[in-house]
């Protein structure tokens, strides 16, 4: 018994505190990048449009457009390199995964708010 509870504190990796949040939300996700032997934080700010996963394998994918170009890019929520994660708004929408969101541009692909 004693024995399984070492096992777990060696593995159990220190996870932050991460605000709930899902599709439709729109979040900054201050992400760590490393080029040669500098570091520099970028934001990177959008919308929400599915999260995969339970546990240390959890991913979101984070949707924004950049010009008139949509760009796309899934983040593991267990990974070192991300610095915080901040709710900007929080969407009204019925559904898990809304892929549809790639198919709309300008103001149809806006998103109601939720009153919280």
């Amino acid at each position: 018994m004693d024995l399984i509870k070492i096992a777990e504190e060696a593995f159990k990796t220190e996870s932050k505190e991460q605000p709930s949040f899902g599709a439709g939300d729109t979040v900054s996700i201050s992400y760590k990048i490393k080029e040669g032997n500098k570091e520099r934080i970028q934001i990177f700010k959008g919308v929400v449009i599915q999260v995969k996963g339970s546990g240390s394998a959890k991913t979101v994918t984070v949707r924004k457009m950049s010009g008139n170009q949509g760009v796309e890019r899934i983040f593991p929520l267990n990974s070192p390199f991300i610095e915080k994660i901040e709710v900007n708004r929080y969407g009204k929408v019925r559904r898990k995964r809304i892929y549809y969101l790639r198919d709309l541009t300008g103001k149809k692909a806006r998103i109601k708010e939720r009153r919280m």
